[in-house]
């Protein structure tokens, strides 16, 4: 479980085990303890995201300051999907 970085108490991270065939690139966002259930946002060829699902209940204002903050640095996030799991795909 690849830990990219922190955003406030909130931690953005791959999940390690993305299924076979491989999901499209992705994070997820949790506030506590990672879980392969949390907050997921698909990352686009573009760089913009589309949110996946919110289990973590994050609060809509924090959800899209999160959302903006993630294609921010969504380049930086789609290297480390590639050197971390040898490929990338897209969601769209």
């Amino acid at each position: 479980m690849p830990q990219l970085f922190r955003i406030g108490p909130y931690i953005v991270y791959f999940w390690s085990n993305e299924g076979i065939p491989q999901e499209p690139v992705h994070v997820h966002i949790v506030d506590g303890k990672p879980t392969a259930n949390a907050t997921k946002f698909w990352i686009t060829r573009s760089g913009k995201t589309i949110l996946a699902n919110n289990n973590s209940r994050i609060a809509d204002k924090q959800l899209r300051l999160l959302q903006r903050i993630i294609e921010a640095n969504s380049e930086n996030i789609m290297d480390k999907w590639k050197e971390h799991f040898g490929e990338i795909d897209f969601y769209c």
